[in-house]
């Protein structure tokens, strides 16, 4: 599957920042990460070690609203990187495959 990259005005991507560092200190995200359970492997991992991750990234288009930022632990967020999630689902569907094998 081809990458998809549109060109992000760099002054949005630093306003959508600037709203993600907004939203980390709302009382909804809190709330969002007191099961202390990251939203893809489903490990508890404790609130403290919770990583906000945007569904669609931010360099892909993304918007830091509820609707987009999940809980997810370092080790997720790190792999997932910038893919959508399209490309998430089959990355997982991959090393499932692998597993098998």
């Amino acid at each position: 599957m081809p990458d998809f990259y549109a060109p992000v005005d760099p002054d949005e991507l630093r306003r959508q920042r600037a709203r993600a560092r907004e939203l980390r200190q709302s009382q909804w995200w809190k709330r969002r990460i007191a099961a202390g359970r990251c939203h893809y492997c489903r490990r508890p991992v404790g609130a403290r070690a919770l990583t906000m991750d945007h569904i669609v990234p931010l360099g892909r288009g993304g918007k830091s609203v509820r609707g987009n930022v999940v809980p997810c632990c370092k080790d997720c967020n790190s792999r997932k990187q910038s893919m959508v999630p399209v490309e998430w689902a089959a990355y997982l569907g991959a090393l499932a495959d692998q597993l098998e094998e």
